[in-house]
This record gives C-alpha cells, structure tokens and sequence, in this order.
C-alpha cells in the first residue's frame, strides 16, 4: 500500500514496495509524489510484477537500480491428485469426447468474455466453460443465448477448481486487450501462472503483458487482440492437433517450475539483500519534461474521472498507446503454432 510505504519512510524505516499496478500512468496526479517517494534514499525497491509496469516507473525517472520485474507464480502443490482429462470430464458431468475450452476467473464485462461468447458460436461442437459466475450478469446474459457456453458459479476452494482445470483440452485467457487498455484492471493476469502449472494448452492474446511469460509457437497459442476470426482459428489449430497441444502444454508445464511462490520469494530477498548491502541512490530531480507530462496526464486523468467516475485512467486514455500484436499470429503446426487479478 502506497500510504504504508509513505507512512513507513515518514518514520525512518526502510521500504521496499510491491505492487502490480503502473500507479504513475494510472493515477497521474500521484507522479510527483510517487517521484519523491521512490527517491527517498531509505525507498529500496519497487518490485513489480511485470516488465509493463516496470517501465512506467522508469519513465517516470525512479533509478533503475530501484526497479526490479519479479513474475507472480503458483503453488504447484495444488496439482497433486490432478486427474487425467477423460477423468476430469467426467467428474464435472461432462462427456469425454466433447472438446472442452474452460476460462476461470471473475465472470464479468471487464475480462473480455464477449468475444469469447462471439467465439463460441462458431464452434458449436466445442463446449466453453466460464468458471467463476457471481450470478445474472451481463455475460450470463449473453451466454443464455449460446447453447455450447455454460457459466459455471465461482469456486470458493482450489480443491473445487481443479476439476474445472483438469477437464479442459484448451485453458483460456481472453485474447483481448479491454482488461489492461480499457479498464486498466489486469496486468498479467494471475491465472496464466496456474495455466501453466496445469499441463494443458493455453489460448490468449498476443498483447504486451502476456508475450513476457508466453510466446507464440513455443509454450502457447497466442491469438491476434479482439479477433473472434483469430480466437477460433487458435482454438481449433489446439484442438485438431493432438501433438501440437501436447507439446506446448509439456513446454508450458516445463516453464512453470520457473514460476512458483518459493522462486519469486527466492528472488525477492536476493534484490533486497543486495539493496540492503548498496549505498543509496541518490535523489533525482522531476524534471520539466516529467512536468509537462503530469499537467497534460492528469488533465486527462480528471476528464476521465468526470465522464466514467473512476479514479483509473485505462492505457487507451494516455498519449502514449498500447500496440497489438504486429500481425495475427500463427496458428499452423508448421509455425509452430483463484484469485483473479
């Protein structure tokens, strides 16, 4: 918590501050303060969670050496007992044979589960499971119309999700850039940590955040932002080539050893004993240019707060934009095609 950290430096301690969101972009008013904050001689570190937010901080000139990208993970002791897929499919009242594309996570406008919905459609031999309903949403409104899309009510255990993971021949993340550009909610979501660790395929965008931990053809399909053409074709290059599946699900497993709780705590204490053994970095100045940008930011930042009534300011409301993916991506066999944040 940022008034944490405040308080803490006010008292004399030393801080060392981790957090996913890029605050200087989302809340531009706060960059000054943010400035003096993580100059303060005693600040150590701020540890994000991915490479995207690291750099808002060091465009907003805080010292590289305070900068440090450390990537969530899982606990793989959730997989123990996992069962294999026909299984699982049957577990959860599911015919074995049917193809099965399972999403998990909050059940709302803002995941980009519309154009899943629009997806589904064109692939009625494929059932789509939404884990993580609240109830009568806007998406569960939409998905009554769809036969093949099932909501299925959030999953108050690990041991209650698992069936869900275990059931599906393809693991979802939206292929859309609406939660990091638009509402400004998700920064590489929490999910694709668990995906991983699941031993299935996973489908998802190609937007910046996600290409860190995935890449296209190697570990994942990643389908072109906000496509319905290209979410399907993914999809079905997943589950028309049983060895294509299988060996990005294999690499993906493989990585995610990279990426549990043990490792990034591992990672954290050796930034901060290294930072605690550093001299301090010395204060740098907000310069004119990072003024300029903070008037013309936060005046964006109150007109948007005025029109939606969110304190947020979502990527697509800044000058600078976020670029989709160059081109849709590949999804040939020769190309090589919980808590939810």
């Amino acid at each position: 918590n940022l008034w944490i950290a405040w308080a803490a430096l006010s008292a004399g301690q030393r801080v060392a501050f981790d957090h996913y969101r890029p605050w200087p972009d989302q809340v531009p008013p706060l960059r000054p303060w943010l400035h003096r904050l993580m100059c303060n001689r005693r600040f150590l570190a701020n540890i994000a969670h991915s490479e995207y937010t690291r750099a808002r901080y060091l465009e907003l000139g805080i010292p590289s050496e305070k900068l440090a990208c450390v990537h969530n993970g899982f606990d793989p002791r959730r997989f123990e007992g996992s069962l294999p897929l026909p299984e699982a499919k049957r577990r959860i009242g599911i015919d074995a044979a049917r193809k099965t594309v399972v999403y998990t996570g909050r059940v709302n406008h803002k995941k980009g589960l519309e154009l899943v919905i629009e997806a589904a459609k064109s692939l009625p031999d494929h059932l789509f499971l939404l884990v993580g309903s609240y109830g009568h949403g806007p998406i569960e409104v939409l998905a009554k119309e769809v036969a093949n899309v099932r909501p299925i009510p959030w999953q108050r255990s690990p041991e209650a999700l698992q069936p869900y993971l275990d059931a599906a021949d393809v693991l979802l993340i939206p292929p859309s850039l609406k939660p990091l550009a638009e509402f400004g909610s998700t920064v590489i979501p929490l999910k694709l940590y668990l995906y991983m660790g699941a031993g299935r395929p996973i489908i998802a965008g190609d937007t910046p955040d996600v290409r860190e931990i995935l890449q296209n053809g190697r570990n994942a399909v990643l389908c072109q932002p906000d496509s319905v053409e290209s979410l399907v074709a993914g999809v079905c290059a997943l589950t028309d080539d049983s060895a294509l599946a299988q060996r990005l699900a294999t690499t993906a497993l493989a990585d995610s050893r990279g990426y549990t709780w043990t490792a990034r705590a591992g990672r954290i204490a050796s930034i901060l004993e290294e930072r605690l053994a550093s001299a301090p970095v010395e204060r740098r100045v907000f310069s004119r240019a990072q003024s300029r940008a903070w008037v013309e930011q936060s005046r964006r930042w109150a007109m948007h707060l005025v029109r939606k009534r969110s304190l947020i300011l979502p990527a697509r409301a800044h000058a600078r934009t976020i670029t989709p993916a160059i081109a849709p991506a590949e999804t040939s066999t020769e190309a090589g095609a919980d808590g939810d944040s």
